[in-house]
C-alpha cells in the first residue's frame, strides 16, 4: 500500500537546510515512483523544486514558522493534507503538529549558542524536547547530533536514526556553469575567468561559506588571517592574499565587522553575501584553500563541498567536523587563533599535502550519496507508518 507523505519544506532557500530539503525531494524522486509526496512550500520557490515527477505535488502556504501563530495555523493547514504521515525536516516542530511525524535535527545549536533569558531557554528547551519525544522517528545528520540528541534533551536512542547528508552531486561535476555563454574544450576556463572577474578578483585568496553565526568563529577566522598575512607579506606568490567571506546576515553580527577592523584587514578581507550555486562552485574551485574553524556544526556540509572541488580544507578539531571530513583535512583547535594560522599556513606552503589533501578529500566527499540518504529516508517512513 503506497504512503501520502507532506514534507514541509518551507526553508528550501536556506543555506544548510535547504541543500538538504533539495538534494533529499530529489534523490526521493528519481528512487520512489510509488509512494505520494506533497511539499509544502512559499509562493515562488517553485523552480527550487523543478523535474519531480508525478507523484510530487507543490503546495503553496504564505505562513512563516517564525511567527508564533503559525504553532496554531500550520497545523490546521496541514490537518487538510491526506497523510500518512509527516516530515519536518528542521527542528522548529509545530506545538500542535499532527501525528505521526519524522523531524530532522541537523544540530542543538538554538539551544548552545543564542542568548536568551534564562526562562525562555527553558521554555525552548521543552518544547524541542515535547515535539521530538512525540516524534514517530528522529533523523539526526550525525553522531555528533545524535549524541546531543540523547545527552541535552534526554531523548531515547532508539527512537532515533543516523543518517548522514551529503554534498550537492553538482560540486563534483567540474563542468560549465548552467549559464555558460561560449562552448568548446575551453568553456569552463573561460566561464571561470569571466565569473572571477565580475568579482575583481585577480589575487589568491582563502574562502569561507556558510552561515554568519556566533559558533561560525568567523572574528577569530579573521584573527588568524590577520597573523598569517603578517608571515606571508614578503613571500612571492601570497603576499596579497585575501580572505573571502561567503554568507548571510553579516549585519546581525557585529562582532565580525569589529575583528576586520581591530586587526586592519579592512582591505584584505571580502563579504559577498550569498552568491548563486554556480558562482559559489567557482569560488570553491579557484580558493587557495578553504577556511571552515567552526566552534560547532551538526554535520558540516561545506568542508565536503570544499573537499568534492578539488580544494584543501582546513577545518576543527571538535563536534562533527573530524567524524565528516576524516583524515582529510588539516585540523585545528578552533579556539586557538595561532593554531588556525598556523593550519592555513600549512595548506599553503606545502606543496605534498596539498596534493594529498585535495586527493583525499574527493574520496571522502565521495563517501556520502544522496541516493543512499534518500532510501535511509524512505524506510524510515515506511517504518513510521507501519
Amino acid at each position: 500500500m503506497s504512503l501520502s507523505i507532506v514534507l514541509d519544506a518551507r526553508h528550501i532557500r536556506d543555506f544548510g537546510v535547504g541543500t538538504y530539503i533539495r538534494n533529499l525531494t530529489q534523490s526521493l524522486g528519481k528512487l520512489d515512483s510509488d509512494n505520494q509526496y506533497t511539499l509544502v512550500i512559499h509562493p515562488g520557490d517553485a523552480p527550487l523544486l523543478a523535474g519531480l515527477p508525478i507523484n510530487f505535488r507543490l503546495v503553496h502556504y504564505e505562513g512563516r514558522d517564525t511567527q508564533p501563530s503559525e504553532h496554531f495555523s500550520f497545523p490546521l493547514f496541514l490537518r487538510r493534507l491526506p497523510a500518512s504521515l509527516y516530515h519536518i525536516p528542521i527542528t522548529m516542530v509545530p506545538v500542535w503538529m499532527p501525528g505521526p511525524y519524522v523531524v530532522t535535527v541537523h544540530d542543538v545549536s538554538r539551544l548552545l549558542f543564542e542568548p536568551l533569558p534564562r526562562w525562555r531557554h527553558g521554555l525552548r528547551r521543552f518544547r524541542l524536547r515535547r515535539a521530538l519525544l512525540k516524534a514517530g522517528r528522529i533523523i539526526t545528520v550525525s553522531e555528533a547530533t545524535r549524541n546531543d540528541v540523547e545527552e541535552l534533551l534526554g531523548i531515547p536512542a532508539q527512537k532515533i536514526r543516523l543518517i548522514h547528508n551529503a554534498p550537492d552531486p553538482r560540486f563534483f561535476e567540474h563542468g560549465p556553469p548552467s549559464d555558460a555563454r561560449a562552448g568548446g574544450p575551453g568553456v569552463y576556463d573561460h566561464e571561470r575567468r569571466r565569473i572571477l572577474e565580475r568579482y575583481q578578483i585577480t589575487y589568491p585568496f582563502l574562502l569561507y561559506a556558510g552561515t554568519i553565526r556566533p559558533q561560525k568563529n568567523i572574528p577569530r577566522l579573521v584573527e588568524a588571517f590577520a597573523v598569517l598575512r603578517g608571515e606571508l607579506e614578503e613571500h612571492a606568490v601570497y603576499k596579497d592574499l585575501r580572505l573571502i567571506i561567503i554568507g548571510d546576515e553579516i549585519s546581525r553580527y557585529p562582532g565580525v565587522r569589529r575583528a576586520v577592523v581591530e586587526t586592519r584587514m579592512a582591505n584584505a578581507v571580502r563579504f559577498l553575501g550569498f552568491v548563486p550555486f554556480d558562482t559559489l562552485r567557482v569560488f570553491y574551485e579557484s580558493a587557495a584553500a578553504f577556511v571552515f574553524p567552526s566552534l560547532y556544526e551538526g554535520f558540516g556540509l561545506p568542508p565536503l563541498e570544499a573537499m568534492a572541488s578539488g580544494t584543501p580544507v582546513v577545518t576543527s578539531c571538535v563536534s562533527s567536523l573530524p567524524e565528516v571530513v576524516g583524515d582529510a583535512a588539516v585540523i585545528v583547535n578552533p579556539e586557538n587563533v595561532f593554531d588556525i594560522a598556523r593550519g592555513m599556513k600549512e595548506v599553503l606552503l606545502d606543496e605534498d599535502l596539498r596534493r594529498r589533501l585535495v586527493r583525499a578529500g574527493i574520496e571522502q566527499a565521495a563517501r556520502f550519496s544522496w541516493e543512499r540518504t534518500a532510501r535511509e529516508v524512505l524506510e524510515t517512513y515506511q517504518e513510521v507508518a507501519r
